[in-house]
């Protein structure tokens, strides 16, 4: 390829809406281009990253057993309507009809519409196991698109999902998507982490999300660095504590701490530690008829160590909290607790509530805590002695870098981490919904027992990016970089013999099958150096008169701090070996 026969397109400046380094550098290296909120044209340079990404994609998915197919974008709202998912769906659900005023839906997933090609398709056992799988267009109405590429409404994924009869079968080939992922990811060049995830509803241990590692990363994966642990922050849980509670060592009392909301200040005033302090979180489920009317409300005040933060997806598991619960409004808080938020705690209460205590709170003793009244606090609270022993007593945190690992084997470390794949073992949820069967050996139906794979196809090369950048641009690994190499030619158009020896590495590097581009603009060498650094393919052989005089070309790998020279007679074996051609 010659840059003169390309689309070449790079920005001084990102424009004004782009917040992170990747819709910088993706926006400024020509790579995409807005075209409304959260869509975006996907550019030459930029579209060559994306269908390098889906080959890798595609080629591990055939080789673990995958068969691909494709699912319309747009969708019947019938299949959405079996499983409730059309209702459910929040606003993110694009929801459009035709002419004739028959709902559709503009496709997030394919759940529904791959269930109904089983449930017409794989008739008996002996068609099982089967994995299906696309590399399509999705859509998802965003309320606050941002990021560029990281959180737009449109984007490409992969998606699949797999057929079984049994859990045993399923959990079988969850295993080998779970490889298969590792094998992409690898293949990809990129730090990252297969960390476990929460399962929501379906329960169990079979989910993992892919993280690729980056400072800038919205979510915390929490590691052990001695050993394999790896989990989300909404599945990470630390040891349990360890040993018995202290003895209580101070007499219950009230103490002023005027203006002091928070447990912060309130140790700060108090001259304590933070962990001597408990929060209060107020929460509330509401009791509702057989018409769905909410009929009443229970409230529940769940302890939380001050330094400490609420795990709503552990919350969510507590038994009478598991169908769902929100925060207590104002007018319940003081009705129960007879005091507004801020001072609020376990002892003197108006009215019962159900109390839930996380497990660190249930060992401490000599803890502070609200005393539902403005400006004072309880100090010295003790279990047994100033409150009944705890009868619920639950993971309710959010771990924190050194606590120690569950697996008993050191402590827990924390890192940001972008989301690009998740494994997770689905079951019968759309099967049943769906009324999708097959025969069985036993000559009777069952219920197909599925799992989900997703890979964000376009929101990979922005983590890329994320994780692989300095001030002078993009630094792409060489799996998925536009081009692997670029042949810069200074004064191409003034001397036949620069123009004949880069053309000639140019073919010879083509006919050894490297994606090279020959940057053939005649360009000053700053500017052409600046574009290619900017776009950020990884190996550079530059050209010169002078140079080829002294038989003799720098070479300069993206990340390198200064080029080198190699002999001009030598170069083409040089780049071949550096890329493992």
């Amino acid at each position: 390829m010659k840059a003169s026969q390309f689309f070449v397109s790079t920005l001084k400046e990102a424009p004004a809406d782009a917040e992170v380094v990747s819709h910088k550098l993706m926006t400024r290296a020509g790579l995409i281009k807005k075209l409304g909120a959260g869509i975006y044209n996907y550019m030459p340079m930029g579209l060559r990253v994306i269908r390098k990404v889906e080959a890798i994609v595609r080629e591990e998915m055939n080789r673990a057993g995958a068969v691909e197919v494709a699912m319309p974008v747009v969708q019947p709202a019938e299949f959405w309507q079996e499983t409730g998912r059309f209702d459910k769906m929040g606003p993110e659900l694009l929801r459009i009809q035709d002419r004739h005023g028959r709902d559709f839906i503009v496709q997030p997933t394919s759940e529904e519409v791959v269930t109904d090609i089983a449930r017409q398709e794989l008739r008996s056992y002996k068609q099982l196991p089967k994995n299906l799988y696309q590399i399509q267009t999705k859509f998802r109405d965003e309320r606050r698109p941002r990021f560029g590429l990281m959180r737009g409404r449109e984007f490409i994924m992969k998606d699949a999902y797999s057929f079984d009869r049994d859990q045993a079968a399923a959990k079988a080939s969850y295993q080998v998507m779970a490889q298969a992922y590792r094998r992409i990811f690898d293949r990809f060049g990129l730090t990252y982490r297969a960390v476990a995830a929460d399962s929501g509803a379906i329960g169990g241990d079979l989910s993992e999300e892919f993280q690729v590692i980056a400072a800038t990363g919205e979510d915390a994966i929490v590691y052990c660095p001695q050993s394999d642990y790896a989990a989300n922050m909404e599945k990470a849980e630390s040891l349990a504590p360890q040993g018995a509670r202290p003895a209580a060592s101070q007499a219950l009392a009230k103490t002023p701490t005027p203006g002091k909301s928070t447990c912060a200040d309130v140790a700060q005033l108090l001259g304590v530690p933070l962990q001597s302090t408990v929060k209060s979180l107020v929460l509330a489920t509401d009791r509702t008829n057989e018409a769905g009317e909410i009929t009443g409300s229970q409230v529940w005040l769940l302890l939380l160590r001050g330094d400490h933060d609420m795990n709503e997806i552990k919350v969510g598991k507590v038994p009478g909290l598991d169908a769902g619960f929100r925060f207590a409004t104002v007018g319940e808080v003081e009705d129960h607790f007879g005091c507004k938020p801020g001072y609020l705690g376990p002892l003197n209460l108006r009215q019962p509530v159900r109390l839930v205590v996380d497990r660190e709170v249930a060992v401490m003793a000599d803890w502070i805590c609200g005393a539902n009244e403005v400006d004072f606090h309880m100090t010295g609270v003790n279990w047994g002695r100033d409150l009944p022993e705890p009868e619920v007593v639950a993971d309710l945190r959010n771990v924190v870098a050194g606590d120690p690992s569950p697996d008993g084997k050191g402590t827990l470390a924390i890192e940001r981490g972008i989301e690009v794949g998740h494994v997770f073992y689905l079951g019968t949820k759309y099967s049943k919904a769906m009324n999708a069967t097959f025969l069985g050996e036993d000559g009777k139906p069952a219920f197909f027992e599925m799992g989900c794979y997703g890979i964000g196809i376009t929101r990979l090369p922005a983590a890329a990016i994320e994780q692989n950048h300095d001030e002078r641009g993009i630094i792409w690994p060489d799996a998925i970089a536009p081009f692997t190499v670029v042949v810069c030619p200074i004064g191409m158009d003034r001397s036949d013999e620069v123009r004949a020896a880069a053309e000639k590495l140019h073919a010879d590097l083509l006919a050894a099958g490297v994606d090279v581009i020959l940057d053939d603009r005649g360009e000053r060498p700053g500017a052409m150096f600046a574009d290619w650094e900017l776009i950020g393919v990884p190996h550079r052989v530059v050209l010169s008169d002078r140079g080829l005089k002294e038989g003799q070309v720098e070479y300069q790998h993206r990340r390198d701090a200064a080029a080198t020279k190699v002999a001009a007679a030598e170069i083409f074996a040089f780049i071949k070996d550096r890329i493992k051609v």
